[in-house]
């Protein structure tokens, strides 16, 4: 009946109306007099009508108006993706018809203020920062006081969320004493600033608060309950936040606070073992974001949705499970919920902050599996292990060469082409924006290009919701251990994959024989030895200097990560993480050693070929090769300058006499001409000066007069079999969990290298000529990267020309290559083979002529006379 009285109303309304205008303000204020799914989805009909009727700024200003509305109503119930998709299209819309000039329409509050916290709920960090950035600056600009204050507000909430205390303090503290603000404002800004003190271990007591902080009866409690729970004091803690709970009224919370507040309550319970009230809290906190659940164990995925306290309760309730199955797939509902919370984000940034909490999850299921594997040994659970630390490798990388082979597929899809021209743009952007708030460049300017980033990200989503569905398949490949196995056996190879977490390092050693797990004590002592080992390459002279202390720190490290279990094979596919990235496995010693003489060390590299991979599915991928072994070489050489590298000459020379090959030397060797002639190139050499970056830059690489930064070597497209970085910590980097080191080498993988052969720290120019000397000597004749950076290894070492303080492993085992497995291929025995080939041919001929004489024989003596 109210359905009923409702469409007479509307249609009474509209019959009335005299133009599109109106109908459109009528429709939205009959949807807010009686919200619910029956008139939303009245609204929605209207609103799509509306959209291909609308022409003039006043019409889209009126649609501006309905969305917003239709936006609120949905952030409300929960449905949080459909919210910021109608938020996102009316921002589009107003910003299109520059709506601005045409009415004084609120759309700070309207729009930009909802649309910023919901990309904080929902964890797209980037756009949350840049939206909320640009409507402070819009308010500034405009002397409002009001969403100035209310922009601190919620950028504070987002760096409380993602843990950057020091920045809430920073920018809270600038506001407490300011006038013209409510007393609303000037308490939530005071509570950020003590809530942040708490997490700091800056305010240890409730007393330490000064007491002329004007606060709520809540707050006051909620802070007591906060610095127990920091301190350790569960039960004090349990009675100030129970006493907290007084001063609220329920009724006045979003399902989704009162859902964290349940979480909390649940938490806290754990903490204090009472595992019943535990699970009936997070019951509670299920059912108030899910009202049609009966209980946590009746959930299902189909009525999940983007929303991370989800991710919060599944994982709690995971740590309350006896059964190692019911555990893991309460931690698998976390991985779902985490996955569709990352389809909506498009900035590497964001799903990189994303890694760190599925690294932690996944270190507890391989812990789980670890532990149920010492009472029931079965190799089905070891792999199962397997596929979580897989699980977050590189995924960014994964996607980005997904993207890239289906596009390579159907090269003339207008969604996907659409799709690599944003995402280079995207990268071209931030790095723009980067680069302006370095120089400390205008607001103006720096607002300019985070609206330009968000409203790339916003085509993006769209365009990725197109080509998943047009293209299901595709998303990370799964593969069997069978598939891992078989190649391994083809290879006559080991693979080695290591997970460096939080308390262990996991090892994972397959062949075709097996698969092995073994847990490496991460303790204060194996952390020292790892981080020595690696500063032992710091400069030449540490080494050299106690040639006794390398030899025994290299052959603990080799026995700390049980690399003896890899001893009986040829070749060893190598999976690093964490620190490990950092570490040149060849240079560790497979025995003891008291001899000073570097040629006679008991390297690594002199029992095996050492391939490194971000991921085993890149081991697997099969990459559809560039034939062509023509090379792009870019030597700036910075002649007569406090950089020189005056034998890059020497490795340009060599590269002529071994290769096909177009050189851009010394003033020709600009950043113009590589991002030119890159993409038509299966080799690029690149001999200069890079750098790993700092904590406000990021990596970079030198060309003549110009340096390319990573987000811009990101935005290339390269269909190129083999990158040679002859420059110093081009591995090198800011660590991520999961991805890796943000270094330039990956800014190579990501714009589409195959293989990446590359150095991990600031090496010698003389040294590093020789190596790429014989790299490509040896190239040229067998054709395969990965034995061609073996085998120059050995050449140095054996060189009776090179001193002995110069064969130090600091001086040659820098480069580490990153890629696929290759056969050599030797030209004299394809000369050999052609011509056994051509002689057998020969021989057959002579055979066949043989046989028809003798045949033509036989048939003239049998004629009958």
């Amino acid at each position: 009946m109210k359905k009923l009285g409702l469409i007479f109303f509307l249609i009474y309304g509209m019959a009335f109306s005299q133009n599109l205008e109106e109908n459109i303000y009528v429709a939205t204020e009959t949807f807010i007099s009686n919200q619910n799914h029956a008139s939303l989805k009245l609204l929605s009909e209207q609103e799509s009508t509306f959209k291909k009727q609308a022409k003039s700024k006043s019409e889209q200003l009126a649609l501006v108006f309905l969305q917003c509305h239709k936006g609120y109503y949905l952030d409300q119930n929960s449905l949080l993706k459909e919210a910021i998709s109608i938020f996102e299209d009316a921002l589009n819309r107003f910003k299109t018809n520059e709506l601005s000039k045409l009415s004084d329409f609120d759309i700070i509050e309207s729009c930009l203020i909802p649309l910023g916290n919901l990309y904080t709920k929902t964890g797209d960090y980037t756009n949350a920062e840049n939206i909320i950035k640009q409507y402070i600056f819009l308010a500034e600009k405009n002397n409002h006081i009001k969403h100035q204050t209310s922009g601190t507000i919620n950028l504070a909430i987002l760096y409380k969320t993602t843990g950057k205390y020091e920045t809430v303090l920073n920018l809270t503290s600038s506001y407490l004493n300011k006038q013209n603000l409510n007393k609303q404002q000037k308490q939530k800004i005071t509570q950020l600033n003590i809530e942040s003190q708490i997490a700091l271990n800056a305010i240890n007591n409730v007393s330490d608060i000064p007491k002329t902080i004007n606060n709520t009866p809540y707050n006051q409690h909620r802070n007591n309950y906060l610095i127990q729970l920091q301190n350790g004091n569960y039960i004090e803690a349990l009675k100030a936040f129970n006493v907290a709970k007084t001063h609220i009224y329920k009724d006045s919370l979003s399902r989704r606070k009162l859902a964290k507040l349940y979480f909390e309550e649940a938490q806290l319970s754990k903490l204090l073992n009472n595992l019943n009230e535990a699970k009936n809290g997070l019951n509670l906190a299920l059912q108030t974001l899910l009202p049609n659940i009966k209980s946590i164990g009746s959930i299902n995925k189909s009525n999940l949705y983007a929303e991370n306290t989800f991710i919060a309760i599944f994982d709690l309730y995971a740590t309350l499970q006896k059964n190692y199955k019911s555990a893991l797939s309460y931690y698998d509902l976390s991985f779902y919920v985490s996955r569709l919370l990352e389809n909506n984000w498009t900035s590497q940034e964001n799903k990189r902050s994303n890694q760190a909490g599925n690294r932690i999850r996944s270190e507890k299921c391989i812990d789980i599996i670890f532990n149920e594997y010492q009472n029931t040994p079965n190799d089905t659970l070891l792999f199962t292990a397997f596929q979580y630390a897989e699980l977050n490798k590189s995924g960014i990388l994964k996607e980005q060469s997904l993207k890239k082979m289906l596009l390579s597929k159907y090269p003339n899809d207008n969604l996907l082409l659409k799709e690599a021209h944003l995402l280079k743009k995207q990268e071209k952007t931030t790095n723009l924006l980067i680069n302006e708030q370095l120089g400390k460049s205008q607001a103006s300017v720096i607002t300019a290009l985070s609206s330009d980033l968000n409203e790339i990200s916003i085509k993006l989503k769209i365009l990725k919701e197109a080509i998943n569905k047009k293209y299901p398949e595709l998303g990370v490949p799964n593969f069997l251990i069978d598939d891992l196995q078989n190649k391994l056996l083809k290879d006559e190879a080991v693979l080695v994959e290591y997970f460096y977490g939080k308390k262990n390092i996991y090892q994972f050693i397959i062949s075709n024989d097996g698969i092995n797990l073994s847990k490496i004590n991460l303790n204060d002592a194996t952390k020292k030895q790892i981080s020595d080992f690696i500063h032992l390459f710091d400069t030449a002279s540490v080494i050299n200097n106690d040639i006794s202390k390398f030899t025994t720190a290299a052959f603990t490290l080799y026995n700390i990560l049980n690399l003896a279990k890899m001893t009986t094979f040829k070749n060893a596919i190598i999976i690093p993480d964490g620190l490990l990235n950092f570490i040149p496995f060849e240079a560790l010693l497979t025995s003891k050693t008291n001899t000073t003489n570097f040629s006679k060390m008991p390297f690594v590299v002199q029992k095996q070929n050492i391939i490194y991979n971000t991921s085993t599915a890149f081991y697997l991928k099969k990459e559809e090769k560039n034939n062509t072994n023509n090379l792009l070489g870019i030597f700036p050489v910075f002649e007569k300058t406090k950089n020189s590298l005056i034998h890059s000459i020497d490795e340009a020379n060599a590269i002529k006499e071994e290769m096909q090959s177009t050189l851009f030397l010394k003033d020709q060797a600009t950043k113009e001409a590589f991002i030119k002639n890159s993409p038509d190139y299966s080799i690029i050499h690149l001999s200069t000066h890079a750098s790993s970056g700092d904590f406000s830059t990021s990596a970079n690489i030198e060309f003549y007069k110009n340096t390319m930064f990573l987000n811009e070597l990101y935005s290339l497209n390269l269909n190129t079999n083999l990158v040679v970085l002859s420059a110093c910590e081009t591995g090198v980097g800011a660590l991520y969990k999961g991805e890796g080191a943000m270094s330039i080498a990956r800014g190579f993988q990501y714009a589409g290298a195959q293989n990446v052969l590359f150095s991990l720290w600031q090496i010698n120019d003389l040294s590093t000529s020789q190596i790429m000397q014989s790299f490509y000597k040896n190239y040229s004749d067998n054709k395969s990267a990965n034995t061609s950076n073996h085998q120059s290894k050995l050449d140095y070492l054996k060189d009776d020309s090179i001193s002995n303080i110069k064969k130090s492993p600091y001086y040659w085992s820098a480069f580490v290559y990153y890629g696929e497995l290759t056969k050599p291929t030797s030209a004299s025995k394809l000369i050999y083979a052609f011509i056994g080939l051509f002689i057998f041919l020969i021989i057959l001929l002579l055979l066949l002529r043989v046989k028809k004489i003798n045949g033509k024989g036989k048939d003239t003596t049998g004629v009958p006379s």
